[in-house]
């Protein structure tokens, strides 16, 4: 499989995409300029039903993820899943991937127009075991034209599609048995966090203790200094009038 042309972490350009997959338009991304400013979150229209999280790949992260892949038993998919999980092959569309993990999973997928092509995923997808399921997106023709007709947007030039590219996206996602999740294609399988209560969304306090813990790991790992201006956050909460 060619890879992909990265995408930029802009809440327009996801949004584009997550609606030219069948999001209904009611939902978007924002930016989220900090975890802890109450005045700041509140420009977060809530319920907040998945945050994507953007930072550099270090060595130190590398580490960090494969002793701790290797330290988790065995995961094969299944339709009975909690959470939707897509193993990533297509290297630079880990943005891609966040999107989908996004909006395939918890209450963000309630605002899945019926036969889009998220529809048709979900559907497909479901009954499929992990190898099976890496097939289906690489074959995706849909998939492939939605990226690249975003691939190109964005405030910033984008990057040749061989290019080594050092970001990667995470999603952080509450599925409808209120768990949180953080889903990444490159781990060994979707990642348990915690239990929200029901009223709770990916901004509440219980969750956001995670994304800090993970925003706090990757900063002392940044390499030469650490520096959360390398990072980005979005949340997919309900579009502004």
């Amino acid at each position: 499989m060619n890879p992909f042309v990265p995408i930029e972490s802009n809440p327009d350009v996801l949004t584009r995409l997550a609606v030219s997959l069948g999001l209904s338009d009611n939902l978007s991304f924002h930016d989220v300029y900090s975890l802890d400013d109450p005045d700041l979150l509140s420009f977060i229209p809530r319920p907040a039903l998945a945050l994507m999280f953007v930072f550099p790949v270090s060595d130190a992260y590398e580490k960090y993820r494969r002793e701790q892949d290797n330290d988790q038993p065995s995961y094969e998919t299944s339709a009975e899943d909690d959470v939707m999980w897509l193993k990533q092959t297509i290297r630079n569309a880990c943005g891609t991937y966040a999107v989908l993990h996004s909006t395939l999973n918890g209450p963000a997928y309630d605002y899945v127009q019926s036969h889009s092509i998220l529809a048709q995923f979900k559907a497909d997808l479901a009954p499929l075991t992990t190898k099976e399921r890496v097939n289906y997106i690489e074959n995706s023709k849909a998939l492939e034209v939605a990226h690249a007709a975003v691939a190109s947007d964005g405030d910033t030039a984008a990057p040749d599609a061989n290019e080594e590219v050092n970001l990667h996206f995470v999603s952080f996602v509450k599925s409808k048995s209120n768990v949180l999740y953080e889903l990444d294609g490159r781990r060994a399988g979707p990642i348990e966090l915690t239990k929200l209560a029901p009223e709770d969304d990916v901004l509440s306090p219980a969750a956001v203790l995670f994304v800090k813990r993970f925003m706090d790991r990757e900063a002392q790992a940044a390499s030469p200094s650490p520096s959360y201006l390398s990072f980005s956050l979005v949340a997919l909460a309900p579009a502004i009038d």
